[in-house]
């Protein structure tokens, strides 16, 4: 993970549209259309934005569309999204007025740590899904 210090924000303005995945050691905002899955440390996404793919995030704070599943260990949902897929966090805010059409599963911190000697597994990127009774 990048230092504070050597941290950059990238920006993917409302004219663009992307198809293909998008991994950014950095923080990202995203305002325009992304086809694809998308890895990055922080991402805001904007209310006219809209996603069709798999997002993964250490935090994550949605206004748009998204379709696909959410991973996140910080994730911020605000009214103006309207979200498709399943969503695993570890601390979630919804805004009420949001649209959710999918599980949420809490993950466990302690079980999908990655280790600071072993590498995480790309086979390993989704927690299972817990669902209460």
């Amino acid at each position: 993970m990048a230092s504070k210090n050597n941290s950059t924000f990238s920006v993917l303005g409302s004219d663009l549209t992307i198809k293909g995945d998008i991994k950014a050691s950095a923080d990202l905002h995203i305002d325009g259309n992304v086809e694809g899955d998308i890895a990055c440390t922080s991402l805001v996404q904007g209310e006219t934005s809209k996603v069709i793919g798999a997002v993964e995030a250490e935090s994550a704070r949605l206004a748009g569309t998204v379709e696909g599943s959410i991973t996140a260990r910080e994730l911020v949902i605000l009214k103006s999204a309207k979200i498709t897929g399943d969503v695993f966090y570890d601390a979630l805010t919804i805004e009420q007025g949001a649209q959710v059409e999918g599980r949420f599963a809490h993950r466990d911190p302690k079980r999908n740590a990655p280790s600071a000697t072993a590498p995480r597994a790309e086979g390993n990127a989704k927690p299972e899904l817990q669902l209460a009774n």
